[in-house]
């Protein structure tokens, strides 16, 4: 079997899409299962992919195009000759001679395009949607997700499979039971993912701002590329809570520096209004570090009882959440007893064998 994958999201800095797209990657190459077919990787330019030694892959480009044009009159082209197309973002070519199995990992522009310039959410809602009607099949990473798809973008229930992403692996640069603690004397707050309005890292930074008047010694990281739009200025932001000593904003760290900054931290934070999923609160769980995220729908189906949960955006809340998962023991231990039971869930290896299981189906 031929399998054609859109494989643009694996280019530059992978976050959320290449990232997810990559550890599938990683547990095919360990399933002999797949070691039958071969992964056609579609991108504009070559893709110099290493670490895949037992996946028969090629590569096709072409690099005539970008972004949405690339997408609709390039990689039909790439595709020819293949069984099965997999687009792992969201959208796919609306003409082409291959089925299509799609992710949509959420529909948030469609939810709330007030999140959205007025042009790239009219392009996000109307290639999405009728990506979605096109596909042959739809992949999903949460029951939430499921539900939202089926309402915002008009297609039948039995159109779209559930399979939950795994946890990325962290690996800790020293053991769990030499990390950082409550009784840390500078205890770090941590945050990683692209920033969204949505993500209230405005609210977070005032939280701790809060924070530090009781943990004066407190520092908080965010990681992230700031794609709010309309744009805030957060480094101004920090400037303003007179505590910009202890507040550090990182567009991007390489996965050594990211392993790092998990073996530090204290607490994580997530205060999101909308997810898919959420990746990084269950790296953050993997490696014993408790998180507080926002009361949703979403993240108590994918979080249970691992989380500190804060019902509204504020930062007094925030700031109260924080200081009792610094200093809470038993809260602490509530959240991480509860997690290896909670990480079963979420396995590549399970996600990886589901989502070939759907490619096969559906190839032609």
């Amino acid at each position: 079997m031929r399998i054609a994958i859109d494989a643009r999201e694996l280019s530059g800095q992978p976050t959320g899409v290449g990232r997810y797209l990559w550890q599938l990657l990683l547990a095919w190459n360990e399933m002999p299962a797949a070691r039958a077919h071969e992964f056609i990787l579609c991108s504009p330019e070559p893709q110099p992919l290493q670490g895949l030694p037992n996946l028969r892959i090629s590569r096709s480009h072409l690099p005539r195009f970008r972004g949405t044009l690339w997408e609709q009159f390039s990689l039909p082209v790439l595709v020819s000759g293949a069984n099965v197309l997999f687009a792992p973002g969201y959208t796919g070519p609306l003409v082409t001679g291959v089925p299509t199995v799609l992710t949509i990992h959420d529909v948030s522009f469609s939810a709330h395009p007030e999140w959205f310039a007025w042009r790239e959410g009219l392009r996000r809602r109307l290639l999405t949607r009728a990506s979605a009607r096109r596909a042959t099949r739809i992949l999903t990473v949460s029951d939430f997700s499921k539900r939202e798809i089926v309402r915002q973008l008009g297609v039948y229930p039995d159109k779209v499979e559930v399979i939950y992403s795994g946890v990325h692996q962290i690996r800790p640069t020293r053991p769990l039971a030499e990390r950082s603690t409550a009784r840390d004397p500078e205890p770090l707050v941590l945050f990683v993912g692209s920033i969204f309005n949505r993500r209230h890292v405005p609210e977070l930074i005032g939280g701790f701002a809060q924070l530090t008047q009781r943990h004066p010694r407190a520092r908080l990281t965010i990681v992230g590329d700031n794609r709010t739009q309309p744009r805030v200025d957060l480094q101004a932001l920090v400037t303003q809570t007179g505590a910009a000593g202890r507040i550090q904003i990182r567009e991007y760290v390489t996965d050594e520096e990211l392993a790092a900054l998990y073996a530090d931290a204290s607490a994580f934070a997530f205060l999101s209004d909308y997810e898919g999923f959420g990746f990084t609160p269950l790296e953050a769980l993997a490696v014993g570090v408790p998180p507080v995220v926002l009361d949703t729908e979403v993240a108590r189906e994918i979080y249970g009882p691992s989380a500190a949960y804060v019902p509204r955006p504020e930062p007094a809340l925030i700031a109260a959440a924080l200081d009792t998962v610094l200093t809470d023991a038993a809260e602490r231990k509530r959240i991480l007893d509860a997690v290896p039971r909670l990480l079963t869930r979420y396995s590549w290896r399970e996600c990886a064998h589901r989502t070939l299981q759907v490619l096969l189906a559906c190839a032609s």
